[in-house]
């Protein structure tokens, strides 16, 4: 009997002291309650430390930096368009015992989280337009598409408007009111950005069918200039055609000209020597002249006295 009292007695002291003692890791804070009811101060050094058994509790808070990850929210901007809008944020617990009175654990800081950075967000982006959430600062110099814009159809196509934030200055507008209202419940905010902005789906098709006109005007400038450039070319074509054409004619008539010119001069050397080479060319060429008039059903009316005739004239029909 005195065996199973000891036993147990050891069994308890090890129990107790088991109870009594917790460690508290270099990522965590520990709030101590008793009843459930925070006791103490919060304990943020990490090592070993001791507490009552079996009627106080340990409760671990997270000293790390935490994620919060919104979901995309449609929200109306300035300019009557509404865009879904993906935030995240970084922060952390940096009044452990205020937590654990306000929220209890993370789930319910998320979710109070949740609510306020949404609910900024949606003050935030109705006080401004849309390419006040888009761009980024105010002295960056954005690319515009040149080819669109100055149109005759929509003089403001492709022209970029003014901003006088710019998205950097909305998310600070964002940081400074969420953080204020999360400080009551012991969380600092270190940081809030844009992670994608993008259209509702009930605009999209509007701005789809908008994109979709510009590069159509962009492809019909682009066909325009090309048939004029490629008429320019034809035309420029046609004339340089018709140039070398008649420069190669006119070269082909000098030359010709200068042919027939020394062939008269050969001709007139060779036939003028006397008078026997003068009737032998004449007869050669009235020989030349009939092979050119005469054909097989040709019919002439001649006088006895016609230079066609002279040659005709006594040859015997043997």
């Amino acid at each position: 009997m005195k065996s199973l009292v000891l036993t147990l007695t050891i069994i308890l002291l090890l129990i107790s002291a088991k109870e009594s003692f917790y460690t508290v890791d270099e990522i965590e804070q520990v709030i101590i309650t008793q009843f459930g009811k925070p006791i103490g101060t919060p304990v943020t050094e990490a090592g070993l430390n001791v507490k009552m058994p079996f009627i106080q509790a340990v409760n671990v808070i997270d000293s790390r930096i935490l994620e919060w990850d919104g979901a995309p929210s449609d929200m109306p901007t300035k300019d009557k368009l509404y865009i879904s809008v993906d935030l995240f944020a970084r922060w952390r617990i940096t009044d452990p015992l205020q937590y654990f009175l306000r929220m209890r654990d993370e789930r319910s800081a998320q979710s109070r989280l949740d609510d306020i950075l949404g609910s900024e967000t949606r003050n935030a982006v109705a006080k401004h337009e849309l390419i006040e959430i888009i761009r980024t600062t105010i002295g960056r110099t954005p690319l515009s598409d040149t080819l669109i814009s100055n149109t005759e159809k929509d003089p403001d196509m492709g022209k970029l408007v003014p901003i006088q934030k710019g998205r950097k200055l909305v998310e600070e507008e964002i940081f400074e009111a969420a953080s204020e209202k999360v400080q009551v419940f012991g969380i600092q905010l270190l940081d809030i950005r844009f992670k994608r902005v993008n259209y509702n789906e009930s605009v999209r098709p509007k701005i789809y069918d908008r994109m979709i006109s510009e590069r159509r005007q962009i492809a019909e400038r682009y066909l325009s200039e090309g048939n004029g450039e490629a008429a320019r070319i034809q035309g420029n074509r046609q004339r340089d055609l018709k140039k070398i054409q008649s420069e190669a004619y006119r070269e082909v008539e000098v030359i010709r000209g200068a042919a027939d010119g020394k062939a008269a001069e050969i001709y007139s050397s060779a036939y003028n020597q006397n008078q026997e080479a003068i009737d032998l060319y004449e007869f050669m060429r009235s020989m030349q002249a009939y092979s050119r008039i005469f054909s097989k059903n040709t019919t002439l009316v001649l006088t006895t006295e016609s230079d066609i005739f002279k040659f005709l004239n006594g040859i015997s029909e043997e």
